[in-house]
């Protein structure tokens, strides 16, 4: 079993009735594991931002580069193609 650490927090009345909450509905059996979930969560939230920040940096260079070697349409243009995908598919269903 891990080492435990004892902590002492000042919680507002609002999260100490949250915790009371969790208690009093059997999901978690003291206030040590309401917090411990909460951190968890908190973490995992923190994991995925980071992630989605990583592959939003990606998706920038890879623009940039595309950028670069002149591989861009201007809006009006993708705009047009993409209003013709979409009439082309309005047209095939109802053929």
């Amino acid at each position: 079993m891990p080492a435990q650490n004892s902590l002492s927090v000042l919680l507002t009345p609002e999260l100490e009735s949250f915790i009371q909450s969790r208690l009093a509905s059997g999901q978690f059996q003291t206030a040590s594991e309401v917090v411990q979930e909460g951190l968890r969560l908190l973490e995992q939230q923190e994991l995925t931002r980071d992630e989605d920040f990583r592959l939003l940096k990606e998706k920038l260079e890879r623009g940039a580069a595309q950028a670069e070697r002149g591989e861009l349409v201007d809006g009006e243009t993708f705009m047009a193609e993409r209003r013709q995908q979409l009439l082309e598919r309005i047209a095939a269903s109802k053929a």
